[in-house]
């Protein structure tokens, strides 16, 4: 079924949400949707928005060709690595192209796994673009931890990160957002509504396991450790690659002489698990929070087709 006919006016679902760990094969299944829907992917990873991070973060750009067709994919190599990209910038982005393609009919799909990025679309959790305030900073200068503690819990007594309490520089900083977020005076829930069906791609933890491991070697001898080196030789600092994490991190340690290839290629494998673990307790807390995921067995799009024509044909404005 290529182009089905989707009029997020009459539908009750205007947006298809395809996520789980990394090396869970979502990107794929989520590209095959597409094709056969006729939608459009919006991808939810923090570091594929980067020209030229194409194998460490695992683009895998031929993915997105079906039958001979290209899926349309944004938020996909629109900055180059020295460029900053954040959540507040992820979802101002993100809701401009939901809304350009809801204007044309076509269905999103939303795909990836950095769970903050897909966590501030589904609960539509406001991002001020809190900017330095230096007059604030220099009036919260003179007061005691205490004291700024005490200001932030009574902005925001849920504080889930309590990490912020005890960083000085950070405990400053969430106050400046917070009031930024208080004092947004033009904020009227300026988003489109969002009514998403979200779809989990699940593997048992061995098997996963398996698959990072496999991804991992197959990047290796695809060239993961020069595309690191050639980033390096462009201008990319060590210090601004080892901050992207993961397969930049260590490569770039071990091109730095900092450990043996054996050693990065151990550590990272192991740190790609871990990372993985990570994501599924972000999601797992997503949905305590009310977000509700149905999960698909890994590698099994039949399913995953099945369950999505039927939230489509079904959820239909009388």
């Amino acid at each position: 079924m290529r182009g089905i006919f989707f009029d997020p006016y009459i539908m009750k679902k205007n947006l298809i949400v395809i996520l789980g760990p990394t090396a869970s094969g979502k990107t794929a299944m989520a590209a095959r949707l597409a094709a056969e829907f006729g939608g459009e992917i919006i991808s939810a990873d923090s570091r594929q928005v980067y020209r030229g991070m194409d194998i460490g973060t695992g683009k895998d750009l031929e993915e997105f060709r079906i039958d001979g067709r290209v899926i349309p994919c944004h938020l996909i190599d629109i900055l180059d690595p020295d460029q900053e990209f954040n959540v507040f910038e992820f979802q101002k982005r993100f809701y401009e192209i939901f809304s350009a393609l809801r204007e044309k009919q076509v269905l999103p799909l939303l795909v990836g796994g950095t769970g903050l990025y897909l966590e501030s679309v589904l609960t539509h959790y406001f991002m001020p673009n809190a900017e330095t305030d230096e007059r604030m900073r220099e009036e919260l200068a003179g007061l005691t931890m205490e004291e700024l503690q005490d200001i932030l819990l009574a902005m925001k007594p849920q504080l889930h990160n309590q990490t912020d309490l005890h960083d000085r520089e950070r405990l400053i900083r969430k106050i400046e957002i917070e009031r930024a977020r208080q004092n947004s005076s033009n904020h009227s829930d300026p988003f489109p509504q969002i009514h998403a069906g979200v779809f989990g791609v699940f593997w048992e933890r061995a098997e996963l396991k398996k698959r990072i491991s496999t991804r991992l070697h197959i990047r290796l001898a695809e060239g993961m450790i020069e595309e690191v080196s050639r980033l390096h030789d462009e201008g990319v600092s060590w210090e601004r690659l080892e901050r992207f994490g993961l397969e930049y991190r260590f490569i770039a340690r071990y091109l730095q002489k900092k450990m043996t290839r054996e050693e990065m290629a151990a550590g990272l494998q192991t740190a790609i698990g871990q990372f993985a673990k990570r994501q599924m307790t972000w999601f797992r807390r997503m949905e305590k929070k009310g977000v509700s995921i149905e999960w698909i067995p890994g590698g099994d799009y039949s399913a995953l087709h099945s369950r999505v024509l039927q939230m489509l044909s079904r959820d239909v404005l009388p």
